[in-house]
Parts: C-alpha cells; sequence; structure tokens
C-alpha cells in the first residue's frame, strides 16, 4: 500500500525524482544507519573503547547486508521503541563475539541525526548541482533577451516596457543567493550527532571528544561544539532554504504559467510530444510544468513550518517534536528535488515569443509611455503636477477609446509644452528600458 504519493508507481514522478527515493527510501535509510553503525564502531576501536578485531568483523558484516525489514518491523512494534528492533535483529545476525559491541552506547538520536546530516549533505550536493544550472539558464535568457522589449507589469496591468533579459536575470541573480546560503549553511547543518543518553557522552567516559572527532571524520562530517538533540535549528534552517529556493521557482512557474496565456502568449513552456493537456478539450496544451511548481512550494513550505515547529523541545529529549521531522524532513528534500528536476526542463527548454511581446506593446495604443511623458512635463511644470496632468490625460483617452498620443493632444496643459513630434518622439523604446540592459550586465558580470 502506498500513502506518500512519491513512493507510488503511478504518480510518483510528479512528487520525487529517482535520486530523491533512492536517497530517502525506507531501505536505503536503514542502508545508511548501517554504515553509521559500522563507522561508530570502527571509530570506538580507533580510541580503544572497542576491540579492533570486534570492530572489523562488524564492518565486514554490516557491508552489503540486506536488512529483512519485515522482522526489523516485528521487533520494532513489539518492543516499542524506533530502534531496539535493529540491535535485536543485528544481535542475531552478527556473530556471538560481537554481538555487544554493535551499537555500543549509542541512541537512536545518534544514529538517526547522523543520518540526517547524511541526507543534508547528499540532497545539498543535488540542491547546488541543480540551482547552478538553473541560474544558468537564467543567465543565457538574460543575455540573449537583453534588449528584447516586452510589457513590464504591476498588479497584472501592463506598465511600462522593460526587457526580458531584465526579467530574467532578476530569477539569475535570485538562484544566485540561493546557492550563497547554500554554500554558507553547509558547515552549520553537516556535521555529525553523537551525545549519548542525554547529549554529554558519559557513556564513553575520557574517550568522548576522541570518539566524537574519528567518528566524525570517518563520515567526512564536521564537529559540532556541543550535542544538538533538543537544538533543531540545523535541520529547521535546512529545509527553510529548501522552501525558499523551490517558492523562488513557483514564483517563476507562475509568471510563466501568466505569460503563456494565450492572452499573452509571451512564452511558452517546452512542449513534449504525447503530453495532454486535457481529456475533453483535446486542443489544450496545459503549462503542467509550471503548475506543478507552485503545487510542491505550498507543500514544501508547509513541510518547513513542521521543521520549525520541532525546534520548541522539552528538556534534554523531546520525541514529540522530534518525530514530527521524520515525516516533514524526507517529504521536504524530496519535493525539492522533483521541484528543481522540473524547473530545470521548463527553463533550458522555455520558448521566447519576441514577436507576441511587441505586439503586446503595441497593442496598448502608446498608453506604456506615461511615465516617459510625465518626466517630460515634470521639467516644466514639476512631477507631480505632470502626474495629475498625465492621470487625467490618459483616463479620458481610455474611456473615450483613443490612442495616447490623441488623449494627450486634447489636452491643453499638454500642448503647451509638447506637440504631436515632442509626444511621439518620447515613444522611444530603447530609451524607456532604461538602465535594465546596464542591470543585465551587472547581473551576467557575477560569476556564476
Amino acid at each position: 500500500m502506498t500513502i506518500y504519493l512519491g513512493d507510488s508507481t503511478v504518480y510518483g514522478h510528479l512528487w520525487a525524482s529517482d535520486e530523491g527515493r533512492e536517497l530517502l527510501g525506507e531501505e536505503a535509510r536503514f542502508t545508511s544507519w548501517l554504515e553509521i553503525l559500522a563507522c561508530l564502531a570502527e571509530a570506538q576501536a580507533q580510541v580503544g573503547l572497542v576491540p579492533q578485531p570486534a570492530a572489523r568483523t562488524i564492518r565486514e558484516h554490516l557491508d552489503g547486508m540486506e536488512l529483512d525489514l519485515d522482522r526489523v518491523g516485528e521487533g520494532t512494534r513489539a518492543t516499542g521503541h524506533s530502534t531496539l528492533g535493529l540491535i535485536r535483529y543485528l544481535r542475531e545476525e552478527l556473530p556471538s563475539e560481537v554481538r555487544e559491541w554493535v551499537y555500543y552506547g549509542a541512541t537512536v538520536q545518534d544514529v538517526s541525526d547522523t543520518w540526517a546530516a547524511l541526507v543534508m549533505k547528499r540532497v545539498g550536493d543535488l540542491l547546488e548541482r541543480d540551482l547552478a544550472r538553473l541560474e544558468r539558464a537564467a543567465r543565457a535568457h538574460a543575455a540573449e533577451h537583453r534588449t528584447t522589449p516586452m510589457l513590464g507589469r504591476t498588479h497584472a496591468q501592463p506598465g511600462i516596457p522593460i526587457s526580458f533579459g531584465f526579467k530574467a536575470a532578476v530569477w539569475a541573480d535570485e538562484f544566485a543567493r540561493h546557492r550563497q546560503r547554500l554554500r554558507e549553511g553547509r558547515r552549520r547543518w553537516e556535521v555529525v550527532q553523537l551525545g549519548g543518553a542525554l547529549g554529554t557522552m558519559e557513556f564513553w567516559g575520557q574517550e568522548a571528544g576522541p570518539l566524537l572527532e574519528a567518528f566524525a571524520a570517518r563520515l567526512d562530517l564536521g564537529v559540532p561544539t556541543i550535542s544538538w538533540i533538543t537544538s533543531r535549528d540545523r535541520p529547521a534552517e535546512f529545509v527553510l532554504l529548501l522552501a525558499m529556493a523551490v517558492t523562488t521557482i513557483a514564483k517563476i512557474g507562475n509568471e510563466i504559467m501568466e505569460l503563456q496565456r494565450l492572452e499573452l502568449g509571451e512564452v511558452r513552456e517546452p512542449f513534449i510530444p504525447g503530453t495532454v493537456g486535457s481529456i475533453t478539450m483535446p486542443q489544450k496544451r496545459n503549462p503542467e510544468f509550471s503548475e506543478h511548481l507552485d503545487t510542491l512550494a505550498r507543500l514544501v513550505r508547509a513541510q518547513a513550518a513542521v521543521m520549525t515547529e520541532a525546534m520548541i523541545q522539552l528538556h534534554e529529549r523531546d520525541g514529540r517534536s522530534w518525530k514530527a521531522e521524520w515525516i516533514a524532513f524526507p517529504q521536504a528534500c524530496t519535493m525539492t528535488l522533483a521541484a528543481t528536476r522540473f524547473a530545470v526542463v521548463l527553463l533550458e527548454g522555455l520558448v521566447v515569443d519576441r514577436e507576441r511581446m511587441m505586439e503586446n506593446i503595441e497593442a496598448r495604443q502608446g498608453f506604456v509611455f506615461g511615465e516617459p511623458v510625465m518626466r517630460a512635463l515634470a521639467d516644466r511644470i514639476g512631477k507631480h503636477t505632470a502626474h495629475d496632468v498625465v492621470y487625467e490625460a490618459s483616463m479620458k483617452g481610455v474611456e473615450s477609446k483613443v490612442g495616447f498620443v490623441e488623449a494627450l493632444l486634447a489636452d491643453r496643459r499638454v500642448t503647451a509644452h509638447l506637440d504631436r513630434e515632442g509626444i511621439e518622439g518620447l515613444f522611444d523604446l530603447d530609451r524607456v528600458l532604461g538602465a535594465a540592459p546596464d542591470f543585465v550586465d551587472r547581473v551576467l558580470g557575477e560569476s556564476a
């Protein structure tokens, strides 16, 4: 029975990538736990807490061990403890002389939090890879369309022209900041957890410090300053970053979905032959990628809220909050990787229609040049008065359904300073783009 759609045979591709499932599936989780336990035994042997032969035997048996998860599950249900079923399973499967040395002094949270740190490291690698591709795709659009004019819009209404390259450069710059946040945060997140009962490592006595160092080194993770059993800011910060990154992707998806509307038609998702938009309206090409990015982002943000709630912990261990992470953390990771996979296809294959962008500008009959006209009048009658004049002329023109030039020429306050030639001379697309091309250059000048 499939409960989480990411594991669905039919719908799984929408909610998780293959890489996400391979990393965060149950079998992968327990395989990673076995590696953590093998490294723990080796680190304990290194500092003299476990006999060297026992550590070698544990490693030999745990490497490639195919767990019978049904048996582990039976033991877990019978004991009511998160890992006692696994411990009893290992004691049954390992040679008798090493059974007492596996999982020596560690707790379930030592293993599961160290696993989470390893996941954050691997997901961080995948996220960096995908964000880099998205940034490159956005930069490519910015460079190609540095001066391609299109309508800029505020409150979903036409404003003044911008360039599509400017819009894409904004996207690229945002992706670059997420990559910077990822680089800066990794040293905080990618650290082991090894605290024992209450985080003090009392079980291991004077060898606690060296053991912590040895354990971290074997897993290629950092060493925390102090145990983080009840300090859940690390996984919370990581998932918050995932939520921010996937929300940027959703914002771009929503933008593309809007611009793909046939009334606008300025960009289009890449079309994959065989894709069906509707079983009742066969002519449709729905913005499937764009829509789904918004859905995924909503769910990741919801999991980020759970992760921040989990930061509220009681005393030195609190299963209520911590175990909520067991649901929220892997789902946030898998859905983020699904989102970045879809977003790469979307941005790398995005179709930009320059001609339609120009048609939409021209369809506004000059009204998109209201700001340049106001600016020209501001030098003569003052900015605020100029705003009122252009506003009133524009509203009358819209109501009487005439073009902007005619609307302005009908107002004596305008013609006292500008004639037809002077007005039309302000309708210069290169000029109205302002510093947009320069801002594109600034973004492109940053190292990718």
